[in-house]
């Protein structure tokens, strides 16, 4: 997985040739002048399945867009400011990544962020119905577990809901999970591959050891500080910038490392897997993230949870009541009662 990520940095930044007809891509950011959004923004230039990077946000993204337009490869880019301008940034994209919204600063909880966020992914999502109804669209913005609800909810009203073609980004868990295995082991961080299901937050955020990719031994004392290390990760990242921001970099690199996922997926590459937070009817949450086969049309395949140990059971047995009300607050924004 780690080299199906770097690879195409790598090549691009060595002068790789660019894509060429159906494989190639528009990818529109919006928040791109942010602080996920300017490295995203970088990563998504230096790929080589991108031909046109569209920028969009409130403000700055002139400045970053002659910024990125610098860097030696093919891909072109344009900055599209303000919300008049949404529309135009997000049309005919191939893929929507949005990290638009507020970051998470000590003391603030994920309520106090839905207030905020709830409506920038609205009107995202009420824009991309209109100019962009059959792109990929995932999803960074927090609080996760209830902002997908907004957005699905949203292109429900317009009668453009894929539920194949809108996910939640969680693949920071899997990156976080996977280098503290790693670091634990002492191994290289691209030899592993953990599966992470359930949600984007606190006890929703269920990490399956037992299906570690190599088989892991640990203790069950170990099991149990890592998976809070890992659901806790988070604020880790916000009390150590000591209220200057959240993740940023590791989130960048997650959101890259799915959105090339999905273009590899629309390029027709075989066995493309990767965790999302997508539309699904597991334990009575209509929400739930699991590992997903990605395709031309996004999801492939739904690979569902698998075989649970107990104590992984008892962690989802956690997760779906917390994943419920979660859902219920995104639902809840667009169809108030």
């Amino acid at each position: 997985m780690y080299s199906q990520v770097i690879k195409p940095f790598i090549q691009s930044y060595n002068g790789f040739a660019s894509c060429e007809g159906e494989e190639c891509f528009k990818v529109t950011i919006a928040g791109a002048s942010g602080g996920i959004g300017q490295p995203l923004s970088m990563l998504m230039k230096m790929n080589p399945f991108v031909k046109e990077l569209s920028l969009f946000d409130l403000q700055h993204t002139p400045g970053v867009a002659v910024d990125l337009s610098h860097i030696e490869t093919p891909c072109k880019v344009k900055a599209f400011m303000g919300a008049d301008q949404r529309r135009e940034a997000l049309k005919d994209a191939n893929i929507i990544i949005v990290s638009a919204g507020v970051p998470r600063k000590p003391g603030m909880t994920r309520d106090d962020l839905f207030n905020v966020n709830a409506y920038i992914i609205k009107d995202l999502a009420e824009a991309a119905a209109e100019v962009a109804p059959n792109a990929l669209i995932a999803i960074i913005t927090n609080p996760v577990n209830s902002v997908i609800p907004v957005a699905c909810e949203v292109m429900k009203k317009a009668n453009k809901f894929d539920p194949r073609r809108i996910f939640g980004v969680t693949t920071l868990d899997i990156v976080r999970t996977n280098t503290f295995v790693a670091e634990a082991l002492k191994i290289d961080p691209k030899e592993v591959n953990v599966p992470v299901i359930g949600g984007h937050a606190g006890d929703t955020i269920v990490p399956l050891f037992s299906r570690s990719k190599p088989h892991v031994s640990f203790s069950d004392e170990q099991i149990i500080a890592m998976t809070k290390r890992i659901q806790n990760a988070g604020t880790e990242v916000v009390e150590a910038k000591a209220g200057a921001g959240s993740a940023t970099l590791s989130m960048a690199y997650s959101a890259a490392r799915f959105a090339n996922a999905l273009m590899r997926g629309l390029r027709g590459e075989q066995n493309v897997i990767e965790c999302a937070y997508v539309a699904s009817d597991y334990g009575g949450a209509s929400y739930f993230a699991t590992p997903l086969l990605l395709g031309k049309d996004g999801i492939k395949e739904n690979l569902g949870v698998g075989e649970l140990n107990d104590f992984e059971k008892k962690l989802v047995e956690t997760a779906i009541p917390i994943l419920i009300e979660n859902i219920k607050t995104g639902v809840d924004f667009v169809n108030p009662k």
